[in-house]
């Protein structure tokens, strides 16, 4: 006999692209044997992070200790006044918050990941349950702590084959008859920001910048021959691989703003098409036509998504489909919410078949 249960949550993302705290606050019911989700997004915004704070978050990996200490419960502190702030003009009354917190390091290979934000400190703060660390249990178990998207492609976005988010890092989901492989593509909007910022501007407003541009053949082979693009699925990237070995290769070749944008779209579409392509012939996944759903903030950025969709007709009768804004924006912090529930009710919300751990885990630790 099916049980079923019906939470009103928040969900939390801070994502690497420093663009603010995601807050949405979604109903969702769950209904057991066999898992069935059910829910609706109620209100989603972006709570822009203060400049001390983005400078702050951009900074921590290379502080000491005991900055790191300090701003891990500030920024729950920090976080708290958002939401407080968010659940007050909405007048809400959760029943839980989850957090994804934000993340500082991840060495999935040193058995470690690091996202700043105590829950504990997040509840008092708020006077609500809080679920949060959704990594660590899968690293323990030598997996890769993430992606954790494929929970969300699972059962809340049914439908597709492949699922491509556009975030400061760029993720691919591949569903194989219910068995979903997912692993991170490359770098995307923190290269596209990092870059625009040169230019005086945020980010790359539609693509304008990389459409001007035109591609730097020097620079992209440099690019491609970073080791991690040779490796084998699952695997996952670290924010400061990035800014180690990927920014500075930007940053330091002589070309224009456009031309080195421009570069950087063209290097993460192939790059995405190439771990497409290694999914199919190593799961012999082989249809006729494909459908992929593509979120995230680099789904806004309209030469991007030009030159994906130009080669996923050309290479891969693939179908390129862009949801509603809503989702685009908050698919990741919607995510939090079903991590949440699904902890809450005991039942995995990371999976071995994309992480590599040992078994499926029902990741993340609850404060009340």
């Amino acid at each position: 006999m099916s049980t079923t249960k019906t939470y009103q949550a928040l969900g939390l993302m801070s994502g690497s692209s420093l663009d603010g705290l995601d807050v949405v606050h979604c109903s969702l019911e769950i209904t057991r044997d066999p898992v069935a989700v059910s829910w609706k997004l109620l209100v989603g915004e972006t709570l822009p992070f203060s400049d001390l704070w983005t400078r702050r978050l951009a900074n921590l990996p290379t502080q000491s200790a005991m900055s790191f200490a300090q701003t891990n419960v500030y920024f729950s502190y920090y976080m708290a006044e958002l939401v407080n702030d968010f659940i007050k003009r909405h007048k809400l009354q959760p029943d839980f918050i989850a957090s994804h917190g934000h993340t500082i390091f991840h060495y999935p290979d040193k058995r470690f990941t690091t996202q700043i934000g105590d829950g504990g400190a997040l509840a008092a703060a708020t006077g609500f349950p809080v679920v949060c660390n959704f990594r660590t249990q899968d690293i323990a178990l030598n997996g890769e702590g993430t992606p954790l998207a494929p929970a969300a492609d699972r059962y809340l976005f049914p439908g597709y084959d492949f699922y491509l988010n556009l975030g400061g890092i760029a993720n691919v989901t591949a569903n194989i008859a219910g068995k979903y492989i997912a692993f991170d593509t490359a770098p995307a909007n923190q290269i596209f920001n990092a870059l625009a910022q040169l230019s005086g501007a945020d980010y790359d407003l539609n693509g304008q910048l990389a459409a001007a541009g035109k591609v730097l053949p020097d620079l992209a082979k440099a690019l491609s021959e970073n080791d991690y693009y040779k490796k084998s699925y699952p695997k996952s990237l670290d924010n400061q691989w990035i800014r180690q070995r990927v920014l500075p290769l930007y940053y330091e070749y002589p070309g224009s703003v456009e031309d080195r944008m421009c570069t950087a779209v063209y290097q993460l579409v192939d790059e995405t098409f190439r771990s497409i392509k290694t999914i199919l012939q190593k799961e012999a996944f082989n249809k006729e036509n494909y459908r992929m759903l593509v979120t995230g903030g680099g789904a806004f950025n309209l030469f991007l998504i030009k030159i994906l969709q130009e080669k996923a007709s050309a290479e891969l009768n693939l179908e390129v489909i862009l949801p509603k804004k809503e989702i685009i924006d908050f698919k990741e912090a919607i995510l939090m919410v079903l991590l949440g529930a699904l902890r809450l009710e005991n039942l995995p919300n990371c999976f071995a078949s994309v992480t590599g751990a040992k078994r499926d885990t029902v990741g993340g630790a609850v404060y009340f």
